[in-house]
């Protein structure tokens, strides 16, 4: 009896695993696209794959015996312990910062009253009582002059000047930084990294820890998906000035209380659209995205 419910125990085993593998296929396709197009080898990312497997495996050893540490690592991971000491006695990389003032400021602009109105951001005095520029500027630091972040916003085209009226207005509602390529790969780790630890804490956990959800549609023409292009950026507009004044106002009443600020929270909204896969073929066998 014992034999059959250890071999009834593998066989599911196996099965979630081969589960697990097909669901990776998905994730690891446009990561992999991503290294083709920057020459990035596969010998570098196996290096970042066996740090990210030694640090999950850590994660899950917790408050197990020290001395035997790199031991059950090595059985996690199927690392030798060799290789867990070798990589743990790596320095961490540094992640690309993507909290600066200037997204900081960029996104109180298109969400926070009274920097916006029903129709959008505001067209801001340059200097000035609130609402003007220079006391947005300051809302958010006063480590940079306002001047500074308006010319870095400018550059990056976000936002211009009217110099006879010495005015401010946004040019764009999506902070999207393309002459900036390190920022852009650290939005994309911090934005899809958050989004797939939402998943698989819910694939572990009871599916409720954390919202996750998503709409799927096929059968639709291209006119239809540039319809549906403008519908979703309009909803995630609305979503955005629905949510952020309310987020705002938590933590001011989490300052005024004295509760303890030591959590953070990401929302995002994604849309992904391609041509159908022809009858057979499976996801990743669609072209990406303008091929």
């Amino acid at each position: 009896m014992n034999r059959t419910l250890t071999t009834l125990d593998n066989q599911q085993t196996q099965t979630e695993q081969q589960d697990m593998l097909r669901a990776l296929d998905s994730i690891l396709l446009p990561m992999a696209q991503l290294c083709v197009a920057k020459g990035v080898p596969i010998q570098a990312v196996e290096e970042h794959v066996r740090q990210a497997f030694v640090q999950a495996a850590r994660h899950a050893c917790e408050g197990a015996n020290p001395d035997r540490l790199n031991s059950r690592i090595s059985n996690l991971t199927g690392l030798t312990r060799r290789e867990v000491t070798r990589i743990q006695a790596m320095e961490a990389p540094a992640r690309p910062a993507t909290r600066t003032a200037l997204t900081e400021l960029f996104t109180r602009w298109l969400s926070l009253p009274p920097y916006r109105s029903d129709q959008g951001p505001l067209v801001l005095p340059r200097l000035g009582p609130e609402p003007s520029f220079e006391t947005l500027a300051q809302s958010v630091t006063r480590d940079v002059h306002p001047r500074s972040l308006l010319d870095a916003l400018c550059r990056l085209g976000l936002a211009e000047q009217d110099t006879e009226t010495d005015t401010v207005r946004l040019r764009s509602h999506a902070f999207v930084p393309r002459d900036q390529w390190t920022q852009m790969l650290g939005f994309l780790g911090d934005n899809v990294g958050d989004h797939l630890r939402a998943a698989v804490t819910n694939v572990l956990g009871s599916g409720s820890e954390h919202f996750e959800q998503s709409l799927y549609a096929d059968e639709l023409s291209s006119l239809s998906l540039q319809m549906a292009r403008q519908l979703i950026t309009e909803q995630w507009q609305a979503l955005m000035n629905a949510v952020a004044p309310q987020l705002e106002a938590l933590m001011q009443a989490d300052a005024i209380a004295g509760r303890p600020k030591d959590q953070s929270l990401r929302l995002g909204l994604y849309s992904w659209m391609q041509p159908m896969p022809l009858p057979g073929a499976t996801h990743n066998d669609a072209p990406p995205e303008g091929n």
